[in-house]
């Protein structure tokens, strides 16, 4: 790793990196997906932009599919998530045995501040309990109609961050995909070494937080997945104050990693 992956020291109080044309992002995500024969839907959140949500189902002949959620860009002033999801688009090296649902941007409003919030100031990342945002609202209502998945990625960055980190959510110990997304990812990005990240105890880049409902009064999509759609959720965070393309790269070797492991189409399955 080189010097783009250390610090720059761009972010003061606050992530002043690079930032991306949102609109832009999205659309080439769409596109992608319809050339590659993905399911393209918009979730309704009044007023627009809509919340452009991708499937791609596993082929007929895949008894039972392995079901992945992946969503990003739920802060505005976290670039690299999105970008990750248009390079694995473009790179479109999906494992044939899963079935795949994606939102590349759950904060459309937010990115053209470049802040955290969206629009109207809500960190929607606080609003799955009890969802006032439109955007949540309307994203909650598209999760109900999918099926329940084998595990979930969420795509994040911190401006503080020392390296890459990672949040497991696992109550029932199923097989952690956790030490396989950390070697993938420090390839790319040096892994955050404290001890304590945002005030969780955390072990080389690994932070397994409560999964009690009640630990957390304003749940981020991660709390709302693990107690309504699978037993197996990972938040990625890439460290904002380093160069953008390291991040990027990061991300998608994260989700690479998280995607070919375990291997076999029925591992989470087999595993109950």
């Amino acid at each position: 790793m080189g010097i783009a992956a250390r610090r720059l020291g761009r972010n003061q109080n606050g992530y002043y990196g690079d930032t991306i044309d949102i609109s832009a992002v999205v659309r080439e995500c769409e596109q992608l997906a319809r050339s590659h024969g993905w399911q393209v839907d918009y979730i309704r959140s009044a007023p627009k932009p809509d919340l452009l949500a991708l499937t791609r189902m596993a082929p007929p002949n895949i008894a039972q599919p392995t079901r992945v959620y992946l969503s990003a860009g739920i802060h505005g002033d976290e670039p690299a998530g999105p970008l990750a999801v248009r390079q694995l688009l473009l790179e479109n090296r999906w494992p044939a045995h899963m079935s795949l649902w994606i939102c590349p941007c759950l904060n459309p409003t937010g990115f053209p501040i470049n802040r955290r919030e969206n629009a109207e100031g809500r960190d929607l990342n606080r609003q799955y309990l009890q969802p006032e945002a439109r955007e949540i609202a309307s994203h909650i209502a598209w999760l109900e109609r999918q099926p329940d998945f084998d595990f979930c990625l969420c795509l994040h960055e911190d401006w503080e961050a020392h390296g890459f980190y990672l949040y497991e959510l696992n109550p029932d110990g199923r097989p952690s995909r956790a030490d396989t997304i950390l070697k993938a990812v420090g390839e790319e990005c040096p892994i955050d070494p404290s001890e304590v990240i945002e005030g969780r105890p955390a072990q080389q880049g690994l932070i397994r937080p409560s999964t009690d409902p009640r630990s957390r009064p304003d749940w981020p999509e991660a709390f709302y997945l693990v107690t309504h759609k699978t037993r197996l959720s990972y938040t990625f965070e890439t460290p904002s104050d380093f160069a953008l393309d390291v991040r990027v790269a990061a991300q998608v070797r994260g989700v690479n990693a998280a995607l070919r492991f375990p291997a076999g189409a029925n591992a989470e399955r087999q595993a109950e």
